[in-house]
């Protein structure tokens, strides 16, 4: 048996080089893989830290509509009203009757005037009469035309309706309508619920 064979010199400088050439391509490849990996972390990141600012946008927008429709409605909610009925009796062609009337008293406590003050009773009774609470300041006692024209801050107006039978009053129960200082027309009905009249008016 003789030596081994080991190849010649060409041979060994082959197989050097091409494992040279595996070796650089394996590190190459893992440099690449590494690279990707951390182009995807900071592309995450990334995405993470726009999600989150989107989200803190959306927040401050929501409370600047949240407050801007405070501010909206601050006016409205400081025009309080109260109502109660008041009765009599009086005479017709059939004897002795029992009427009765709605008295609803509007103040504006807010710091602005309020425009286009009226009362609506049921589906379209008008006030019977209108005046201002301090009235016995007033020469004419205080009384208004209807609508009233404006309702300075600080002052009440007494709006009373038409005289019905008692069995009925119920079925025409008030209503207030007004215009703010920025223009816009509300309702405010005997139930408590305070909304923006559309723009078409209806109410």
């Amino acid at each position: 048996m003789g030596p081994a064979d080991w190849g010649d010199v060409p041979t060994w400088i082959g197989g050097a080089g091409a494992l040279a050439a595996g070796w650089f391509a394996y590190q190459t490849i893992k440099s690449q893989r590494e690279q990707i990996g951390e182009q995807q972390a900071f592309i995450a990141e990334q995405t993470q830290f726009m999600d989150d600012q989107r989200q803190n946008l959306e927040l401050e927008r929501a409370g600047l509509r949240a407050a801007a429709e405070e501010r909206r409605v601050s006016q409205a909610r400081q025009i309080k009203r109260s109502f109660d009925t008041w009765g009599g009796h009086g005479d017709d062609v059939y004897g002795p009757t029992g009427y009765s009337a709605w008295r609803v008293e509007v103040r504006n406590n807010s710091a602005d005037p309020v425009h286009d003050v009226t009362v609506k009773f049921g589906e379209s009774y008008t006030p019977a009469s209108a005046r201002e609470n301090e009235g016995f300041h007033h020469p004419d006692g205080g009384r208004r035309s209807v609508p009233v024209e404006l309702i300075p801050a600080g002052h009440t107006v007494v709006f009373e309706s038409p005289h019905w039978e008692e069995a009925t009053v119920d079925n025409n129960r008030p209503v207030l309508l007004f215009t703010d200082a920025a223009g816009v027309r509300w309702r405010h009905d005997s139930y408590g619920k305070l909304e923006e009249v559309p723009a078409d008016g209806a109410s």
